[in-house]
């Protein structure tokens, strides 16, 4: 055979990437449910609340103009605003006592998701915990500093045996391993190997 005879083989194509998602991990703004996006326009409203501590009323008004806001769920979105603005005082006293540091020292980003998780943790009872949870690192990741979510993470798992103590307990016991049988478990006598067949 000849180099002439020989078949070229086409190049091959580059590696395709997971579609729905970003470099970061992070799902991109077409594949989020509705209350995905209504996180993250409360986490931005409550951002500007905490740093520059507007009006509800101004943030809402101005966050609702934002594009992409018609694809999230409104009324998630009022009762995260409005609650964790009304509830703030009680949310801190949550919060403050999971911190390894001075609640003045949070990040704007880690404080405001640390309200949502708490937050939904008390009055979004058909939000299941681990969603929260799940929601809050995503959030923190996508709008925090590097390591923000691991914080975000440590505080809300500590927090949830408090908050959701009945779902968390449900779910440490369906995840709890079956204890292991003492010794070699029987084999039994159908199929064992010195058995005479006839």
């Amino acid at each position: 055979m000849s180099d002439s005879d020989a078949t070229v083989r086409p190049a091959r194509p580059p590696k395709q990437t997971r579609t729905g998602l970003k470099s970061n991990g992070a799902r991109k703004a077409a594949s989020k449910p509705q209350r995905s996006r209504a996180r993250e326009f409360a986490l931005q409203a409550l951002y500007q609340h905490l740093v520059g501590h507007n009006e509800a009323a101004a943030i809402d008004a101005f966050t609702r103009d934002l594009a992409g806001f018609h694809k999230a769920d409104a009324a998630h979105y009022d009762a995260l605003l409005h609650g964790c603005i009304e509830t703030a005082q009680d949310l801190d006293a949550l919060i403050a006592p999971q911190l390894d540091r001075p609640l003045g020292e949070l990040s704007p980003i880690e404080h405001a998701v640390m309200w949502i998780g708490a937050y939904e943790f008390q009055h979004c009872l058909d939000v299941p915990w681990r969603v929260v949870l799940d929601e809050c690192i995503e959030l923190a990741k996508e709008f925090g500093g590097t390591d923000g979510y691991k914080y975000v993470n440590a505080v809300l798992n500590g927090l949830a045996p408090r908050l959701r103590a009945g779902e968390v307990a449900a779910d440490k016991a369906m995840s709890k391993p079956r204890p292991q049988s003492q010794g070699p478990r029987p084999v039994p006598a159908t199929v064992q190997p010195d058995a005479t067949h006839d």
